[in-house]
C-alpha cells in the first residue's frame, strides 16, 4: 500500500481503493453465506475508506504546517 502513494497519488485514492477491496471481500463473504451479493456493502466500504484517506491527508497536511511553523 505504501507503493501506491508514491508517484503523485494521495491517501484519498488509497483509501478509496482499500475500501473497495475490503467491500468486495465482505460482499463475497455474504455470497458464500447465502445472503446474495450486496452492492451497498461495497459502496459503504468505499465511502468509509475515502473518508479515512481524507482524514489521513488532512492530518499529514496539518503535521507539515505545524513542522514549518515551529
Amino acid at each position: 500500500m505504501i507503493l501506491y502513494f508514491s508517484g503523485g497519488r494521495n491517501s484519498v485514492w488509497g483509501g478509496l481503493t482499500l475500501g473497495i477491496i475490503v467491500g468486495v471481500i465482505a460482499a463475497l463473504i455474504f455470497v458464500f453465506r447465502g445472503n446474495g451479493f450486496d452492492w451497498h456493502i461495497i459502496g459503504k466500504a468505499a465511502i468509509i475508506g475515502t473518508l479515512a484517506g481524507f482524514i489521513a491527508d488532512l492530518l499529514g497536511r496539518l503535521s507539515d504546517y505545524l513542522r514549518r511553523k515551529t
